[in-house]
């Protein structure tokens, strides 16, 4: 799977573990920055990650800032993401099967780096579930972009 993964300076470290896990399971990992524990602002790597799941430059996308939250409302302003904040396996699995999430904002003042490797896996692994209701659902969050 080809997976875009961007962090700010608060989410760096765990990028970083969360990069090399991604490589360990055969992914193609394209890292969009940021490149150190310098200060910079998630909107610009939300908007990078956004951009590449939405033109098919990746299938999925991962976000990492302090809470997860800043990520995951500025990717969402990317028509066409659907980004989930997720800090448990539970909600990285149903943001995949009823929501069709395809960007993961994780937190990395919010979660340990053990259960955040959880949930990675459990995001990647899952998939939507095409139910009708989930289905009907999506339309109409597609319908809030028009």
């Amino acid at each position: 799977m080809r997976i875009a993964i961007g962090s700010d300076h608060a989410g760096f470290n765990l990028k970083q573990d969360v990069m090399k896990l991604l490589q360990e399971l055969g992914h193609q990992v394209h890292d969009v920055g940021t490149y150190s524990t310098e200060p910079s602002d998630y909107p610009d790597f939300a908007a990078a990650v956004g951009q590449m799941v939405t033109n098919g430059e990746a299938d999925l996308g991962i976000l990492i800032c302090g809470t997860g939250i800043g990520m995951s409302i500025a990717a969402n302003k990317i028509k066409g993401v659907r980004a989930a904040a997720c800090h448990d396996v539970f909600t990285a699995r149903m943001a995949r099967e009823h929501n069709d999430a395809n960007v993961l904002c994780l937190g990395a003042w919010v979660i340990g780096r053990g259960v955040a490797m959880e949930v990675v896996k459990a995001f990647l692994e899952a998939s939507f579930s095409g139910a009708e209701r989930h289905q009907r659902r999506l339309a109409k969050i597609k319908a809030l972009e028009e």
